[in-house]
């Protein structure tokens, strides 16, 4: 294999838990040109990573055939379909592609030249409905909290096995890896004059209170704004507050909330991706639901408290190097994950993990 074509998976979350299987096809082919195909959104993502010769970016509003047109200059051999979408798979088979790989779906598997078979323990994420949500509460009305699975590592159902499973139709190793992104200190030294912490001894926390999927994923603020100022009262630390454009209000609040004390800096909307990536270096720890952002940290090395309710942490959990720095989060409750947007009964999952588990979550992260 001299010229390999990946195309990329289109949201960030999902992006950063492809990168074992990235690894692992360098590993395979260590000196073919590995190119990816990204919606320009997350390009800022791939920036210096180790597995990738080159990365196309592309405006999905421009249509498959602009997409395509951008990979026939390739040349390539191969490409690995990541996404399950029609349209991923036919812009390869426009873009000229001879062998073309992914998994079997309904109207697009004319397009490809290798169908893979659903993996032996592939998992599919499926949304309960509301009448057996209540069915579930009714049966086991009390929750507690639960920690990882097997202590922080990933069992067979994650979703970073699927990606693997493909990168094995082309002989590479399917055993899991860790997520892996990489930022220079460079870009943690120019982000940190950017955003004003340059100088700043404090140590240094991250919060990320949004989730944009919906609010059944979001721990209550009022639970996040407890926290932060528990830590501050323990450890004179400060905080960055993360978030997109969408969660800029949510982060005033919580600033707000923090008043006067040792720095606290809202960049929420206010950076690059590679700004936050940077920013997310410098953090001692960082406090997430679950979302993009928290795989960014994990696959930055950053240790995560991450805060699951409607999700599952065996699916779509974060992919650290080291399981020591990780502190999951996930209520008993009996209906999670029900993968909805919107809890359609009293939100137990995330009521259920109170604000003085998620302080001693962080506290054991600070020490180790």
């Amino acid at each position: 294999m001299k010229r390999l074509l990946i195309r990329g998976t289109n949201w960030l979350g999902d992006a950063v838990m492809t990168t074992p299987a990235l690894m692992r096809l360098r590993e395979k082919f260590p000196d073919a040109h590995i190119a990816l195909l990204t919606p320009e959104k997350l390009e800022q993502v791939w920036l210096h990573h180790p597995a990738l010769s080159e990365v196309i970016s592309f405006s999905p509003r421009k249509g498959v055939f602009a997409t395509a047109g951008k990979l026939r200059p390739g040349k390539f051999d191969a490409a690995m379909v990541l996404p399950n979408s029609p349209r991923s798979a036919m812009e390869v088979f426009l873009g000229g592609i001879p062998k073309r790989i992914g998994y079997a779906r309904p109207w697009r598997n004319f397009f490809l030249t290798q169908i893979v078979r659903p993996r032996a323990g592939s998992v599919k994420m499926r949304k309960r409905t509301v009448s057996e949500i209540k069915t579930l509460v009714a049966a086991i009305p009390r929750a507690g909290v639960s920690g990882p699975p097997e202590g922080g590592t990933p069992g067979g159902a994650h979703q970073a096995r699927e990606y693997l499973h493909l990168a094995a139709a082309l002989g590479a190793n399917p055993e899991l890896l860790a997520a892996k992104l990489v930022v220079t200190p460079e870009e943690v030294e120019a982000a940190g004059r950017k955003f004003g912490l340059a100088g700043v001894s404090n140590p240094i926390l991250g919060l990320n209170s949004g989730a944009e999927y919906g609010p059944a994923k979001r721990w209550p603020v009022d639970r996040y704004i407890a926290v932060a100022k528990e830590i501050r009262k323990r450890t004179n630390c400060g905080w960055i507050l993360f978030g997109g454009n969408n969660d800029a209000e949510l982060a005033g609040r919580i600033q707000s909330a923090l008043g006067e004390g040792p720095a606290i800096f809202n960049v929420a909307g206010k950076t690059s991706l590679r700004e936050m990536m940077s920013l997310m270096k410098r953090c001692r720890v960082f406090l997430t639901n679950d979302t993009g952002p928290m795989h960014v940290a994990a696959a930055l090395d950053v240790p995560v408290v991450a805060i699951f309710g409607s999700t599952s942490p065996e699916l779509t959990g974060p992919l650290a190097a080291n399981g020591s720095r990780l502190q999951i989060l996930a209520s008993d409750a009996p209906c999670s994950p029900c993968f909805l947007r919107v809890c359609p009964i009293d939100f137990r999952c995330m009521n259920g993990i109170s604000v003085e588990t998620v302080v001693a979550s962080i506290e054991a992260l600070i020490r180790a």
